[in-house]
């Protein structure tokens, strides 16, 4: 299961973009931006941009978080997400026996099907050692054929095997990473991964992040998630049809993680 944590973001997260939204509508100085800033005020700003649909004063608030749990499928999903910054735990340096992997729930549901998977991860897990024990012990000959001394050759030899010894590996494999991204594009990521239409692992981490985002940052992310919150599902012939049932479960959300004082 996936867990994602917010490790850090931007503080004052909403005063900030507040601060830049002022700059670009008043004649006031940069000395000056964050005079008289009340909460009413930075509130009045955050709802002016979202009514206006400049979006460009919320790239200022930067949000990173930790990810872990997921698959490489995932990653190569999240990935596509160019406006984000990610650091990803490298299979060329770290060894991956006795790897985690990610069951799928409709895999996981049918008996027949979950045997099937999980004697496919064993065996994977097998062709992985096996194959990185023949390139290593190639390398290591090579690399004390040139000098160097055992524990060097052993060291540069495991991690010469493990670069092509990975290619077995499936895309259920676990991995973790550490992503950033600005509020700008975090919106975005929200229409589209907790859209119903969606991938499952995706879209589940995608509404753990916005949980964290709206707990810290209610008004940056009033009405974030699918675009069908916001209007008529953009999806056309490929709607879910299920538009009632996703606007309430999102203003459940809403109520959970921003009940009112």
């Amino acid at each position: 299961m996936a867990h994602v944590v917010l490790l850090t973001y931007t503080q004052d997260a909403q005063k900030t973009v507040a601060c830049a939204a002022k700059l670009c509508y008043s004649p006031a100085t940069i000395d000056s931006l964050q005079q008289g800033m009340t909460a009413e005020k930075i509130d009045h700003f955050v709802d002016m941009l979202a009514q206006l649909g400049h979006e460009s004063p919320i790239e200022h608030a930067t949000f990173t978080f930790g990810i872990e749990g997921v698959s490489r499928s995932l990653l190569a999903q999240i990935t596509r997400h160019r406006l984000a910054s990610f650091s990803v735990q490298s299979q060329r340096y770290v060894e991956e026996n006795h790897f985690s992997f990610v069951l799928p729930p409709e895999i996981e549901a049918i008996s027949e099907a979950k045997e099937e998977y999980l004697q496919a991860m064993e065996e994977d897990q097998r062709h992985y050692e096996r194959l990185t024990s023949l390139l290593e012990e190639k390398h290591k000959k090579a690399f004390l054929a040139e000098g160097l001394s055992e524990k060097e050759a052993a060291r540069k030899a495991k991690k010469k095997a493990i670069e092509d010894a990975r290619f077995v590996l499936p895309n259920a494999c676990t991995t973790k990473m550490i992503c950033t991204m600005n509020a700008r594009s975090l919106r975005n990521f929200f229409a589209l991964r907790c859209c119903n239409r969606a991938q499952w692992e995706i879209r589940d981490v995608a509404e753990q992040m916005l949980r964290l985002v709206k707990a810290v940052a209610p008004n940056l992310f009033a009405n974030a998630g699918p675009a069908c919150l916001r209007g008529a599902c953009p999806e056309g012939k490929m709607s879910c049809g299920k538009a009632a049932e996703v606007r309430a479960h999102y203003q459940a959300l809403e109520d959970a993680t921003c009940p009112e004082s």
